[in-house]
């Protein structure tokens, strides 16, 4: 494996796994502490989810702007990132 696939391995699951398993899907949302609650809302994979469940559920999302926003930026950054620092081959 060369230099580059085990970087980009082990920054991919540092930003994964924990987005992974506190977004909700493994810990239900509602039953974190507040505090966790606040932390882990600003995650990209936890806003996508909490879209998701309140158009299944049909529940109201009083605003839609904070999660795309922060879903757009991440994205950007992230991209920024693997542009700069790993070059396809």
């Amino acid at each position: 494996m060369q230099k580059n696939t085990k970087s980009a391995s082990v920054i991919a699951s540092l930003l994964y796994f924990p987005m992974l398993i506190f977004s909700g899907t493994t810990l239900p949302f509602e039953a974190m502490p507040e505090l966790m609650q606040k932390i882990v809302s600003v995650f990209p994979i936890t806003q996508g989810i909490q879209l998701m469940k309140s158009t299944f559920l049909g529940i109201p999302v009083d605003n839609i702007k904070l999660p795309v926003i922060v879903m757009g930026i991440v994205t950007m950054i992230c991209t920024g990132i693997s542009i700069k620092y790993f070059k396809w081959e």
